[in-house]
């Protein structure tokens, strides 16, 4: 049987709506959607504050979807895309890791059917209209006060500030290029119901401002639909499996640190109208990706989680209690227990959302002992939430049953309603105090005068009556990278505001924040070797 066969009679699709894309992945038509209802039950997958030790939140996923499969249950995956930046640059691919992978993995970590490449050329489309209209005079825009950049899928911090129009004749101005996953095109792609949803948001983008500091939107240059038809096959999901044969969605890449971190809303529904438990992800911990899926995507959606997994990992807990990476081999049960406040305030923050909380603590099998994993349980018992060990690295399925027979077993009919954090009633700066301090443990938040300035730009333009999308660093709760655990006394510094209308929602650009990364020393692309048969080796998962 084929594989796309295989997956239609596995997800109870008729064989028309999957278009294959080579021998093992395939598309599916977002018709699918018209003709199957939610079914299934959602589990969100988050993790406490990442380290460079790793905390393997999509290898979780993948093994808790294995698991689900393991102990009976029709499950499936909807999971983002990867970007080619850190594919190339320090953090790797998103495929997870060992037998808790989606395959094939070399594929959905390089240029995925085309997705990004097609998000990128809308981006840049885009942006060549308006130069093109500044050129010829044909708008209001003011060529200082243009907002929309260009992007491109790679890190590159060369181009973070850049001047275009040099050339004979040319309309000069600075201008700049962001990772393609930072693109609104993505939010608005990625936030989308259907084609027309997504024309409208579109439309709606703010590209910059008048003279007199007037809003310009897309949709005053006549190419919205130029742009749809770039995008008109990449807007149907990508169908993979788990190594498993567990069906995954893999569709949509913006970063949490800088954008909403979350899969496409059309995957995650037709992940929940194929199997009765859908597992998706949100990027990072849970004080960035996983907020702004509740706080933004299901805001926006009407979708809700039924239950949440935080993972958590042994040699991470022992990085946020002090100890160095070089050492996190040695047992040292104090350690976990110091690092222990950092998890203690994701599972706080995930509480307020009231929904069943699960800790995944994923095994490294060669160094973790019981009395380190104990510890970990006895926080867990003492805050009344779910605690498994899951080996889903080494053991896939078979080693994550008793992880999802307690996601399971934590779902119940009666939840109360879902309720985001914050009302968009209240000022801008009180929703983001709402997240500062109910999440990040914050004071609050400081406005720099280039924040405020632009924060008075955005209100004189109603164009504040959003959620907010909160760009900051992965590496701490705070703002600062370098604070690690549970920082306590800090405020929460926004330099910039950036709009993204047509997504809808505001992002506050916090601390040293960037939107275009960049590459280290030596970047992982350094590693990567391709044979004479074009096979693929040395490319991290």
């Amino acid at each position: 049987m084929s594989f796309v066969a295989e997956m239609a009679d596995r997800l109870g699709l008729d064989e028309s709506f999957v278009v294959p894309y080579g021998r093992d992945k395939a598309k599916v038509s977002i018709q699918v959607l018209r003709e199957k209802p939610r079914k299934g039950r959602l589990i969100l997958v988050s993790a406490l504050t990442p380290t460079p030790a790793g905390e393997g939140k999509t290898t979780v996923s993948i093994g808790l979807a294995q698991g689900l499969k393991a102990i009976g249950k029709d499950a499936c995956l909807a999971l983002r895309e990867p970007s080619m930046g850190p594919v190339f640059g320090r953090k790797g691919g998103a495929t997870g890791g060992g037998a808790s992978s989606i395959t094939p993995g070399d594929s959905i970590n390089l240029c995925f059917n085309g997705d990004f490449p097609a998000i990128t050329a809308a981006n840049n489309l885009l942006a060549a209209v308006i130069d093109n209209a500044l050129f010829y005079g044909t708008t209001k825009l003011s060529q200082n006060k243009v907002t929309w950049k260009r992007v491109m899928d790679m890190n590159d911090r060369s181009l973070r500030s850049i001047v275009v129009g040099l050339n004979r004749n040319g309309v000069p101005r600075e201008d700049g290029f962001n990772i393609t996953p930072a693109s609104e095109i993505m939010a608005c792609f990625c936030l989308a119901e259907d084609m027309d949803d997504l024309r409208r948001r579109i439309d709606n983008i703010v590209v910059g401002f008048t003279d007199e500091d007037e809003a310009v939107y897309a949709k005053e240059f006549g190419v919205t639909d130029a742009l749809l038809a770039i995008l008109r096959e990449a807007i149907n999901p990508n169908l993979v499996r788990s190594l498993e044969g567990v069906p995954a969605f893999v569709h949509g890449g913006p970063f949490a640190n800088i954008a909403h971190g979350c899969n496409s809303v059309i995957a995650t529904r037709m992940a929940l109208a194929c199997a009765d438990y859908a597992v998706t992800e949100a990027g990072f911990a849970f004080d960035l990706g996983a907020e702004k899926f509740l706080d933004i995507k299901c805001r926006q959606s009407g979708l809700s989680p039924d239950a949440i997994v935080i993972v958590a990992t042994i040699r991470a807990l022992k990085m946020h209690g002090g100890v160095a990476k070089t050492d996190l081999e040695t047992p040292n049960v104090e350690a976990v227990r110091r690092g222990l406040d950092n998890l203690a305030a994701h599972i706080e923050s995930a509480r307020m959302y009231k929904r069943p909380i699960t800790v995944a603590i994923n095994l490294f099998e060669a160094s973790d002992t019981e009395e380190e994993i104990a510890a970990v349980k006895e926080l867990c018992a003492s805050m009344g939430v779910g605690c498994a060990v899951a080996n889903v690295f080494g053991k896939g399925g078979a080693g994550s049953m008793e992880l999802a027979q307690t996601v399971v077993d934590s779902i119940t009919d009666d939840q109360p309603p879902f309720n985001c954090l914050y009302s968009l009633d209240i000022p801008v700066v009180e929703r983001m105090e709402a997240i500062a301090k109910g999440i990040y443990g914050a004071d609050g938040v400081v406005l720099t005068k280039a924040a405020q300035k632009k924060l008075a730009l955005m209100e004189r333009n109603g164009l504040t009556n959003l959620p907010i999308c909160m760009a900051k660093t992965q590496n701490s709760l705070s703002d600062n990278a370098s604070l690690t655990g549970r920082p306590k006394g800090f405020t929460v510094t926004i330099r910039d505001f950036e709009i993204a209308n047509g997504a809808g929602f505001l992002v506050a650009l916090c601390g040293d924040i960037l939107r275009m990364p960049a590459l280290p020393k030596v970047p992982a692309a350094c590693d990567i070797r391709v044979d004479a048969d074009g096979r693929i080796s040395g490319m991290k998962g």
